[in-house]
């Protein structure tokens, strides 16, 4: 059924008859099924032709059809030219990164890239040699990581792996990057060109906004789990049409292939999307109460058939994640803690024009997390655009879900400026299950996909007002320039990171490190250390690697709160110590003697130091205190300790 089909379904007269002259008269979720006046919109170039070609008879049929023919052709080149624009501004705000891949990596914070190229890394395992996909002993040796429990992004990764076999998971990291941004304009633009506004351009700024908001220019550089948000459109829309289907089990089939889809790239967005369509069909609900009695029944059709299926999909890989080995049960205090500044929604995103990193510290839980930063024009216009178009319907219901979320990404401390003012809303569900998995900050992304709504209805509305067309349109320039000008995207920042050693490149590791052994990186990799994993990322993890950057139960101990790393470790905790400080301390036998406790449990059998590390001749004589004098190979230091390793403790 087309859209068209199930709006004239399931939108009644009396629906049409209580609706006020300003207010689009459409399903809940669809402001253009008519104009502003009321009167029906074109069912589509399809029905027209038909219709004409009925009416004058098959001699002009054929006229009729290459007419629908060539519009058809005109959208599909409107939509190409719009997708390409994003596509470039992608290219450019990751242009720094895609100047060299491998060697360049976000300025802040370089963990989170190195940990989604182990992942990548390990699609690569799933597909080549038929590894376990949920569970890996590759880092973390030998407790091993929980993925399902983890941003593993089977869904991204494994589609990719002809380009991480062919250029290497760096490569396919900004890949990945580049078109989760333009795919997700994309996505939200092909959506509301189809189903919400019909001029081109309200949908291209609404889909502009959802995929360039300073929210996701923040995760670009670290989550591109996160800003893979091309299903949620299709979700959303899959929901909101089911209310009013006339096929609930058809429907209830695809909306449960997206979820599950949906699911393997990542869990925490669709628990977002899920809430805020509940709060947005409530919100419905609340203003038109009459809406349930013809929603309820395709509704629940629907939802029990996608149930079932995702359901069933989904059951084992979920059981690995709450059951399996090394879950967890919510996050560190910490990470539950993450809030945003009622300030934050004002100011504007650091990677975008009008940005400043200074301005924004403490506003946010970090530079990854800017899950709000509107900026002080887009925020005043977007209160503005609610109050003008206050008669909608969908406008109240959008507006009441983009509040009601913005308040929960507060946090549990509601804060101005940095100062705590009283007790947020979301101390009272913090501990709820599945939401004591869920940072609160990224509330702020639902909130932002309101907003580019918002601004799609804003400029289709702005259509019908009374002014000469000169003017209407100079209006709506400068209205956009001044929303969306301070928050223009910028090249996302980047630093250099040290080269991957030639001593792994060129595969002088496989003389010492055998399948059930471990090569160890000095310092141990951790979430302030991750170049080691980055090592095993270039080589597809052919070799295992203690430690690692990844959320498991505290201390091992499956079932307990979450943390980020493994159980604590001497060794690692040792070396990470002199890396930092460069201090070299004075160890005694009873530490070595743990130490090599340690890499017996690791089954190491080469420790690696590369030349150029920061405290590099610090860490080499601390390591030298625990097992000895090492050799240089290339362009690292090397300790063969399988002869102490393997002996008995």
């Amino acid at each position: 059924m087309t859209p068209a089909e199930t709006r004239a379904e399931s939108w009644s007269e009396s629906d049409a008859a209580e609706a006020p002259a300003s207010e689009p008269v459409a399903p809940p979720v669809d402001p253009g099924d008519r104009t502003p006046d009321g009167a029906a919109r074109d069912a589509g170039p399809g029905v027209a032709a038909a219709t004409t070609a009925a009416a004058t008879g098959s001699g002009e049929a054929g006229g009729a059809d290459a007419a629908a023919r060539s519009r058809r052709w005109g959208r599909r080149r409107q939509d190409l030219t719009v997708f390409g624009l994003f596509l470039l501004a992608a290219v450019w705000v990751t242009s720094q990164i895609w100047v060299d891949p491998a060697g360049r990596v976000a300025s802040l914070y370089s963990s989170d890239p190195a940990q989604v190229q182990f992942f990548l890394a390990h699609s690569v395992r799933v597909v080549l040699h038929g590894e376990f996909p949920f569970f890996t002993e590759q880092f973390n040796y030998p407790d091993g990581v929980n993925l399902m429990a983890n941003t593993a992004i089977l869904a991204l990764g494994i589609p990719m792996v002809p380009v991480t076999l062919l250029f290497g998971p760096a490569v396919t990291f900004v890949v990945l990057v580049t078109l989760a941004l333009a795919g997700t304009a994309s996505a939200w633009y092909f959506v509301l060109s189809r189903h919400v506004v019909r001029s081109p351009l309200a949908a291209a700024v609404g889909g502009w906004f959802c995929g360039f908001s300073p929210a996701m220019l923040s995760h670009a550089n670290w989550h591109p789990n996160i800003i893979s948000q091309f299903l949620l459109p299709f979700i959303v829309w899959r929901v909101l049409v089911i209310t009013r289907s006339a096929r609930p089990w058809r429907d209830g089939v695809l909306l449960a292939l997206m979820v599950t889809a949906q699911a393997f790239i990542n869990e925490e967005i669709l628990l977002f999307t899920a809430l805020a369509c509940g709060v947005f069909l409530l919100a419905v609900l609340a203003q038109r109460p009459a809406l349930w009695s013809t929603a309820w029944r395709p509704l629940a059709k629907a939802l029990a058939i996608c149930t079932v299926l995702a359901g069933s999909l989904l059951a084992y890989p979920l059981y690995v994640q709450f059951a399996g080995p090394m879950a967890y049960h919510g996050l560190s205090d910490a990470v539950r803690d993450y809030g945003n500044d009622i300030a934050a929604f004002f100011a504007p995103g650091s990677p975008t024009i009008g940005g400043d990193e200074r301005a924004n510290v403490n506003l946010a839980p970090n530079y990854s997390e800017e899950n709000a930063f509107f900026g002080w024009s887009l925020a005043l216009i977007a209160v503005g655009i609610v109050a003008w178009l206050r008669r909608e319907m969908l406008v109240r219901a959008l507006a009441a879900t983009g509040a009601f979320f913005a308040v929960l990404s507060l946090g549990e401390r509601v804060s101005w400026w940095d100062r705590e003012l009283f007790t947020g809303p979301w101390e009272w569900l913090v501990r709820l299950p599945l939401l004591d998995a869920v940072v609160p900050t990224r509330f702020g992304l639902i909130t932002s996909v309101v907003v580019g709504i918002l601004l799609a209805l804003a400029v289709e509305r702005s259509r019908a007002l009374p002014l000469e067309r000169r003017t209407l349109r100079t209006l709506t320039v400068a209205g956009l320039v001044l929303a969306l000008l301070p928050i223009a995207p910028m090249p996302l920042k980047v630093t250099s990171r040290p080269p991957v050693p030639d001593f792994i490149t060129a595969d002088r590791w496989r003389g010492y490190v055998g399948a059930d052994q471990t090569l160890v990186p000095i310092p141990v990799p951790n979430m302030g250390h991750t170049h080691g994993m980055r090592w095993a990322a270039s080589t597809n993890l052919d070799f295992k690697i203690p430690g690692g950057y990844f959320l498991a139960p505290r201390n091992g101990n499956t079932g307990d709160p979450g943390r980020f790393g493994g159980r604590p470790s001497g060794v690692g905790q040792l070396l990470e110590e002199v890396a930092s400080t460069g201090r070299i301390p004075k160890l005694d036998d009873r530490q070595r003697r743990r130490s090599l406790d340690e890499l017996r449990h690791w089954r190491a059998a080469i420790l690696v130091l590369p030349v150029g590390q920061h405290h590099s001749e610090q860490l080499r004589r601390t390591v030298e205190q625990l097992v000895g004098p090492g050799r240089r190979e290339l362009d690292v230091w090397v300790w063969d300790v399988r002869a102490l390793t393997d002996r008995p403790a």
